[in-house]
């Protein structure tokens, strides 16, 4: 299936899609274990590939970087793709396994704190109860050790997943992604704090916050002591640079 069009948001190819579009690619890849990844892209994310060229580069060779964030909605909007839909991770998680479910679709779950993903996949069969599950595994938050990522590795493709869902946050599931495509006979799709939400760790904004633009308000409000640092450096850096691309004062170009 072919790639859809990227729109420059400072120097980040993200996909012009919607929802629904994604989700057919997802399903399309899955069904033939394509090698590929897809990030969930919001401002953080931006901003943070802004500041590191390897983390850039890993989001520009991904199969998709979905519009994770309103932000990036109405970057694709302006550049001339008004049907350009948020593609949220936690919403993504949700479509991808319900559209799954007439091809059979395995899924795999990387990530999370400890019993997150045991209680995610736990909900999730009680949401679809047809869903496979192919296994799941909460890394420890060290790093694996070459022996121990082998043997994950060799786990996961002994499970036969089609989908590989990645909760371990931005931008350690960026890089684990893209270290381990191919290697992981699946598509993996990075989804973030999808596991907390729908595994009920974590509340999730209400729908008018989100399609408003405003989930960072609540997540500041839920959890300040961590948060308060990001979008202070984040919010501000990202409105500037982009008043700044869209003049043409300044230019970002997507890295080969």
């Amino acid at each position: 299936m072919n790639e859809p069009p990227r729109v420059n948001v400072l120097g980040v190819g993200v996909s012009a899609i919607s929802l629904a579009e994604a989700v057919q690619i997802i399903l399309a890849w899955a069904a033939e274990r394509a090698p590929r990844y897809v990030c969930c892209s919001n401002v953080h994310s931006i901003i943070e590939s802004r500041r590191d060229a390897a983390l850039r580069a890993v989001h520009n060779r991904a199969g998709l970087v979905t519009p994770d964030g309103m932000p990036l909605v109405w970057a694709c909007r302006a550049a001339g793709f008004p049907a350009v839909g948020r593609v949220y991770g936690p919403d993504v998680l949700l479509a991808t396994c319900q559209a799954g479910l007439a091809q059979g679709l395995r899924h795999y779950f990387y990530g999370g704190g400890p019993g997150v993903a045991e209680r995610l996949a736990a909900r999730l069969i009680e949401k679809f109860p047809e869903l496979q599950v192919a296994g799941l595994y909460a890394p420890p938050f060290r790093p694996l050790t070459a022996t121990e990522d082998a043997h994950i590795v060799n786990q996961i493709n002994a499970a036969a997943p089609h989908v590989v869902w990645v909760g371990l946050g931005m931008p350690k599931q960026e890089r684990w992604m893209a270290d381990h495509v191919g290697r992981v006979r699946a598509v993996l799709v990075g989804v973030g704090a999808a596991f907390d939400f729908h595994a009920g760790v974590k509340p999730q904004a209400p729908r008018w916050m989100q399609q408003r633009g405003l989930e960072w308000a609540f997540r500041l409000a839920t959890e300040p002591r961590r948060l308060w640092r990001r979008y202070a450096s984040t919010i501000p850096t990202y409105l500037i640079l982009r008043a700044l691309q869209r003049s043409g004062l300044r230019r970002f170009p997507i890295d080969p």
